[in-house]
């Protein structure tokens, strides 16, 4: 009973679910098995991750999932939104006129948000009109603070205003992200922000994510914070994470799942596809001569130590005269310290990606220092965020012309300005002189530099491993670098290496040879084939949508900044369709001199331990001591490795088949059953008088567990399917007294999550609740001295919002009007009609509804009370 009412419909299996596919596409069991579980949480819980499916690319996933959804919504009324980077535009494009479903969709740019939000674009339907969001490498949006990111909320909450067949208010999403867990716990709370609310989710049994997140977020900050990693705490922090939210909300299929499940390996050997091994991971080491080492050391010592570069030309703001910095830059030197910080780590890894790419920042910079010095020089020094203005200078512009730039901007932000000489404070010039100094003294150290035993290793790896026909049966590679300028001298230096042709791209030109890229490395490609390179150098600009499985072995020339884009390259070449049976992942290891100053390799892996412990791995990627696990949530076919949540759904479909009639007689049961068991758990006295509880309302599932001291625990499906399960042979029992306590607590414990959640104090940070609190006293303060009803209703409706964390950047919004009140430099006048245009902005009158009319009707009447589904208590 249990599983019926949690699967419903999706218990049938049906393929054609997801529609006609592309003849392109063979319409695989575990894909549509994929499809159907995300549509499954689109409706539940209003959206959800798609973290991978291996060997088909999300993009052809999503495309499918969307196509599943126009079929259930209605395809006349259906609008689809698919976000994306700009590089993959035509992927997305190609992919959804494949599918047959581009003529209901828009496709917009992550930069470009603001034209649907802002209704200015003619070319985009409003944002209330779209009925799902596909938002690709959605852990771009990990940032709450960016504009971005209060664009993409604001589209994705706004309610429906379509009539198709899926009923409700709320849009559905789709996170598509191979790493959505990206760098830190709190990258994914906010990306749940996007279709949940801070406190008040359909999640069971996290009702609170707030809450919930804060006291990870803090533990993982002092972990981060530590000299060594303290890896099992960390694991066991991302394992509580996955647990209780990524298996909730996450749809993925590693190779292992399709290998361990029957049926699924069943259809790919009955359509002859197979996926290749990856080896173990290869590590490619160098050493510097004596010479070499020291100079490196030296350089070193240079960029990181404080009494010698400093980065001066980007602390400009900070050496202001404090009335100058109060008039136009807030937290001046804060802001100067870290992008000083970023240059000093910014020139490291210049370093460890090669000496060339080092020596062109090196020059950089210390031109750049140069050129402000000049404006000491001629009192005029020019201070513009908004303009790159060394790379004004060099495409020519004359000193006149960007000043004129500048005094234009200015109208609009103060802070492009021209200042003078005397505007600041005497040390700055002094630092900027002794930087140039100290920079030309190694720029001058590095002309002298000619060898390179980086190039010098990869030379001789090609000549006697990359290329071993027993190993690289195709003679092709592809080798990935962070840096452009790294990826231009390698191509330069490996051009017609052994007579065949180098293909070097980045984002300059990866939109304009897509199909010749496609053409020489993808096997899967439609198209005439073709053989015209052998080698493919790319920064991270090809590590996502694109299939490169011609070549099987992959080079990381350098560390990426960000660690997990090892796993998306290495999934280039890890698809259905390889050429070869062995992927081979080869890995240069940052120095141990750079890695000493940016910790770089603990780091890496810190974040990369944390997205294995979440999501389970197939391979190592960076180092050897990686945990890299298979955890149950991702694993099918042996005893305790299987996709539990498939596991219970397989269980109840073959149940249905063998056992049709009982399958009718138990899917009738009346709501309410009940009854008493025997102890079967290991410590009885502690299990006595136990019950578990299945509530469900329109608003969520939950599932209890309320022990002999009225204490109620909430479970995830998962922990409650394993406690509910019973031999058939079982007998059951009259249920005690007792029974129906606990179930009364357990109603009391839903109405607590549901009406009481958004009263919790514990928070992702004590900032951010002190702000929501400030936040709704200040409207609750507004509405019983306004005498619009109007705004009285918006601030209402604006409580309510904040009250439940439905948009993040709102609690802000609200203090800033309040501290303009306080310092009367805003009416209350303008502070009535500025509540009116946030109440707008952010559809509050709309959204003081929820997905389902009988919701709402319950809200109403402040009596939200779930349906009792079935109950059970252990006696002795």
């Amino acid at each position: 009973k249990l599983l019926i009412e949690y699967f419903g419909n999706n218990i049938d299996y049906d393929p054609d679910t997801v529609g006609d596919l592309p003849k392109a596409y063979k319409k695989l069991s575990y894909q549509v098995e994929a499809v159907n579980q995300g549509y499954q949480m689109l409706i539940e819980h209003h959206g959800f991750f798609l973290a991978d499916v291996v060997g088909l690319g999300k993009t052809i996933v999503a495309s499918m999932i969307a196509k599943r959804f126009l079929i259930a919504n209605g395809s006349l009324n259906t609008k689809i939104l698919v976000v994306f980077p700009p590089a993959l535009e035509k992927n997305w494009k190609n992919t959804f006129r494949l599918f047959g479903i581009d003529r209901h969709t828009k496709f917009i740019t992550n930069g470009r948000l603001e034209k649907i939000v802002r209704g200015e674009d003619l070319n985009y339907w409003p944002k209330e009109d779209y009925d799902l969001i596909l938002v690709d490498e959605a852990h771009k949006y990990r940032n709450h603070t960016s504009q971005s990111f209060g664009f993409l909320q604001r589209i994705c909450k706004a309610p429906r205003n379509g009539d198709g067949l899926v009923k409700g208010t709320n849009k559905k999403v789709v996170l598509i992200s191979a790493t959505p867990l990206n760098n830190r716990p709190q990258d994914l709370y906010y990306q749940l922000l996007l279709f949940q609310d801070a406190r008040r989710s359909t999640l069971p049994p996290i009702t609170n994510l707030q809450s919930f997140f804060g006291p990870i977020i803090r533990e993982y900050r002092d972990l981060m914070r530590a000299d060594e990693p303290d890896i099992e705490r960390i694991r066991a922090l991302y394992d509580l994470i996955r647990e209780k939210i990524i298996s909730q909300i996450t749809v993925r299929r590693t190779r292992k799942d399709l290998e361990n499940y029957p049926k699924y390996l069943d259809d790919l050997q009955e359509q002859g596809i197979k996926f290749p091994e990856i080896a173990p991971l290869k590590t490619v080491q160098y050493d510097f001569n004596a010479k070499l080492s020291k100079l490196f050391y030296h350089t070193v010592f240079y960029l990181t130590d404080n009494d010698k570069i400093n980065y001066n030309r980007y602390q400009a703001i900070r050496y202001l005269k404090e009335e100058l910095q109060e008039a136009y830059y807030d937290q001046a030197t804060l802001v100067s310290k870290a992008l000083a910080g970023i240059m000093k780590t910014l020139m490291i890894k210049r370093l460890e990606s090669s000496f060339y790419a080092f020596k062109i920042t090196l020059n950089n910079l210390l031109i750049s220092t140069q050129r402000m010095i000049k404006m000491f020089d001629d009192d005029r020094i020019l201070i513009a965020p908004d303009l790159k203005i060394n790379e004004l200078i060099e495409k020519g512009f004359t000193m006149e012309e960007i000043e004129d730039m500048i005094l234009q901007l200015s109208i609009e932000n103060p802070k492009n300005n021209i200042f003078k000489a005397d505007d600041f404070e005497p040390e700055f010039l002094e630092g900027l002189r002794k930087d140039e100094a100290l920079l030309n003294e190694l720029h001058n150290e590095w002309a002298k530099v000619k060898e390179d035993p980086k190039l010098d290793q990869l030379f001789h790896s090609l000549n006697n491993e990359l290329l071993d026909k027993s190993k690289n049966p195709t003679g092709q590679i592809v080798i990935f670098t962070e840096s452009n300028d790294t990826a231009n001298y390698l191509a330069q230096k490996l051009e017609n290496y052994q007579g065949k042709g180098v293909l070097k791209i980045s984002s300059a030109n990866r939109k304009n040879i897509f199909e010749v890229i496609q053409a020489n490395f993808d096997a899967n490609y439609i198209g005439k084939r073709k053989d015209d390179f052998q080698i493919l150098i790319t920064t991270d600009v090809l590590a996502e949508g694109i299939n490169l499985h011609r070549a099987n072995v992959m080079v990381n020339y350098d560390t990426p900044w960000n660690a997990t884009r090892l796993m998306q390259r290495l999934g280039r070449i890890n698809r259905i369709g390889s050429v070869a049976g062995v992927v081979y992942n080869y890995i240069f290891y940052p120095s141990q001199h750079g890695d000493e100053e940016i910790k770089l390799y603990k780091n890496a892996l810190i974040k990369l331990q944390g997205f294995h412990t979440a999501f389970g791995e197939d391979a190592k990627v960076f180092t050897h001591e990686e945990l890299v696990e298979q955890f149950e949530l991702f694993k099918e076919g042996m005893p305790d490795e299987e996709d539990k949540r498939l596991l219970y759904l397989r269980f109840i479909r073959e149940f249905k088949d063998t056992n049709p009639k009982e399958f009718k007689r138990i899917k009738q049961f009346p709501l309410k059953a009940r009854t008493a068991r025997k102890n079967i758990h290991a410590n009885k006295e502690e299990s006595k008088n136990t019950s578990l509880v299945f509530l469900k309302s329109p608003y969520k599932m939950e599932f209890y567990r309320i022990d002999e001291q009225n204490e109620v625990s909430a479970l995830t499906f998962l922990e409650a399917a394993e406690q509910f399960q019973a031999q058939a042979e079982e007998q059951g029992f009259n249920v005690p007294p007792i029974h129906f306590e606990n179930v009364q607590a357990a109603l009391n414990e839903f109405d607590k999550d549901f009406l009481g959640a958004t009263t919790e104090t514990v928070t992702t940070t004590d900032k951010a609740d002190a702000i929501s609190a400030q936040a709704k006293k200040f409207l609750r303060d507004f509405k019983s001295i306004t005498r619009k009803a109007e705004t009285k209703k918006a601030c209402e409706a604006l409580m309510n919002l904040v009250d439940k964390g439905t948009f993040t950047p709102l609690p802000n919004e609200i203090r800033k009007m309040k501290r303009q009140l306080d310092k009367r430099t805003m009416s209350y006048g303008q502070a009535d009609n500025l509540i009116l245009a946030i109440a707008q902005k952010y559809d509050a009158f709309d959204n003081d509804t929820d997905s389902d009319e009988e919701l709402l009707k319950a809200e109403i009447d402040l009596n939200v009370t779930p349906e009792i589904v079935i109950t059970e208590t252990f006696i002795d």
